[in-house]
């Protein structure tokens, strides 16, 4: 390796630190002011189905309590592939179009409750939502479900986005061509000129 390519590496390595410095705990406090997910599920027939769910959050996943009488928990029953999104509340969005999220590919892993994996899953959201926990996790059609997040995309507004891992690792994801006008726009911008 050049002494060249060696220096660029250093670079974009001391770059990747101070974005992670600087973007991991926002990511992570992002994360934690959520409360609860969308969930994008495959129904039996192979169709898409969203729907929300609180959730408790360790290293190991996100933790969520779910119904069987709910269609995101018979999904989930069946495929184990799930798309999560934590996003800004529309009320505190500086711009409706560009509202910051967060959102990862998951595998979905039904955890036994009274497992010690899963009495520290009922725990975690119990710490998080209090008695209402418990009263459901003694139901017997509520199961508790780990989300495993692989790859994952955190936007914080236009042009702003950031790929995440799993264990919240941030790599930059520059948009340098930015957003493209249509033709139309384009061809009136430069006839005008």
């Amino acid at each position: 390796m050049s002494a060249e390519n060696m220096d660029n590496d250093n670079r974009a390595e001391v770059k990747q630190q101070r974005l992670q410095g600087r973007l991991g705990p926002e990511v992570q406090a992002f994360r934690d002011a959520c409360q609860s997910l969308q969930l994008a599920t495959i129904t039996k027939e192979g169709l898409p189905h969203v729907s929300y769910t609180p959730f408790a959050f360790d290293q190991a996943g996100y933790y969520i309590l779910v119904s069987d009488l709910a269609v995101h928990g018979q999904n989930l029953k069946l495929n184990k592939n799930v798309s999560i999104m934590m996003v800004e509340d529309e009320g505190d969005a500086k711009s409706i179009h560009a509202r910051k999220r967060l959102t990862f590919d998951t595998t979905a892993e039904h955890i036994a409750k009274e497992s010690d994996q899963g009495a520290a899953g009922v725990a975690a959201l119990f710490a998080r939502f209090g008695d209402m926990v418990k009263n459901l996790a003694q139901l017997g059609d509520f199961h508790l479900y780990k989300l495993t997040p692989s790859n994952g995309r955190y936007v914080k507004g236009f042009g702003q986005a950031f790929n995440v891992s799993g264990n919240d690792l941030v790599d930059f994801l520059h948009l340098s061509e930015g957003h493209v006008q249509d033709e139309k726009s384009r061809h009136s911008e430069l006839t005008s000129q």
